[in-house]
């Protein structure tokens, strides 16, 4: 691939969601990413993700893992040792997604790896860090969104606290997983000496709190799980039933407020005081959302969009998954890509939301498991046939049986 990171490689020692997600938004950005995955579990166990799976093959692991290459290497073994470390010498940055006390164990601290490659970044995501009392407990997007607070805000005022309907902290931390490791490898060709990034789903999700979690912290804001997904403070922020679906309608500006009363042809609401400003709305929300919902409901969606849109008003329909890929928009912007995989025939999905040079970087399948073992030993790290042949048979890749290759 080409793009603006073919310079950087990456070895990746990651299985299901956050950590494949941030190494893939590298890949997706022209990174050599090198996924080594286990072959006595049959790699990444997102490969056995149900529903649409062919043998080693899933939708689910395609969703984290195109534009990679994948190397089996049982990381027990005692000669993978030297492997791994023919890997890190000729790279950027080693990326793992493990439990916080697994570094240390596995050896791929920065102070592990310093005399194989003082330049190279060693990323470490795991559920809660590398340190503190949970170092050593697994972190899960969904248990994660309990213990930092999301499932209080989320769901209606009379359901029980509910996750995000998308793993959402999965999400955030692959994104910082990325990031880091572009700032940890930028610090290493600036300075000329790697480093440890210690990351973690918890604090990731921590500081998606933002502001919310500065009027906790500073002030003692007890937030509220909402009616029809309305905002905590800005009235009106949230849903309307229609005559025929729901609507999302945004005014968190004054003047989107005052759009909004002369769309739905009450011009006077906007100089009613009960309604005067945020903090006039937010106090009388029991007055104004019943109102707002009694006129909204007249019509059909489409009407009020078409109304809407001719005032300024940010808004728009609440679609299921199929309706948002078919929307003109993303059609335009080439949002959704497509390309032919071996055994799962035509994949489609989404594309990546970088577009540093106007369109939707190129998207190539994700690695068959182990699919480029020998191709990656022999170019990158100079091995020969022999060697790798040697290696094969001692099982450093795996067995006959737990390899694709058989």
């Amino acid at each position: 691939m080409t793009g603006p990171l073919a310079d950087i490689r990456v070895v990746a020692i990651e299985q299901y969601g956050a950590g494949p997600f941030g190494t893939m938004q590298l890949a997706d950005l022209g990174a050599e990413v090198i996924k080594v995955e286990d072959p006595s579990v049959g790699g990444d166990v997102s490969r056995y993700v149900p529903p649409y799976r062919e043998g080693t093959d899933s939708l689910f692991f395609e969703s984290f893992n195109r534009n990679k290459r994948s190397v089996t290497l049982d990381l027990r073994h005692p000669e993978a040792r030297g492997v791994l470390e023919d890997l890190v010498r000729v790279s950027d940055a080693l990326v793992s997604n493990l439990r916080g006390d697994q570094p240390e164990k596995l050896r791929i601290r920065f102070a592990d790896l310093e005399p194989v490659n003082p330049r190279l970044v060693c990323v470490s995501l795991s559920g809660f860090g590398m340190t503190g009392p949970r170092a050593r407990e697994g972190g899960y997007d969904y248990t994660v969104q309990g213990l930092a607070g999301w499932m209080q805000l989320t769901g209606g005022p009379d359901q029980p606290p509910t996750k995000s309907g998308l793993s959402l902290v999965d999400f955030c931390g692959g994104y910082v997983l990325a990031i880091s490791t572009l700032a940890g490898v930028w610090q290493a060709r600036r300075d000329g000496h790697g480093c440890d990034a210690d990351l973690s789903l918890y604090e990731t999700a921590l500081a998606q709190l933002t502001y919310i979690g500065a009027w906790v912290a500073s002030q003692g804001f007890e937030p509220r799980r909402m009616a029809d997904s309305a905002h905590q403070t800005m009235v009106p922020f949230q849903a309307f039933a229609t005559a025929d679906g729901w609507i999302m309608i945004a005014c968190p500006k004054q003047r989107l407020w005052e759009k909004l009363c002369v769309a739905i042809g009450r011009p006077e609401l906007s100089g009613d005081p009960r309604f005067a400003d945020f903090a006039a709305r937010d106090r009388n929300r029991d007055v104004l959302v019943p109102l707002l919902g009694e006129i909204l409901a007249g019509r059909p969606t489409a009407e009020w969009l078409e109304q809407l849109a001719a005032h300024g008003v940010p808004s728009g329909p609440v679609n299921d998954v199929q309706a948002a890929f078919a929307d003109p928009q993303a059609a335009a912007r080439g949002d959704v890509v497509e390309y032919e995989h071996p055994t799962l025939g035509v994949v489609r999905g989404p594309a990546s939301p970088f577009r540093l040079s106007g369109g939707a970087p190129p998207a190539a399948r994700g690695p068959r498991l182990g699919e480029h073992t020998h191709e990656v030993l022999r170019d990158l790290c100079g091995y020969d046939e022999e060697r790798l042949s040697d290696l094969m048979a001692a099982g450093v890749f795996g067995t006959p049986d737990e390899r694709e290759d058989g």
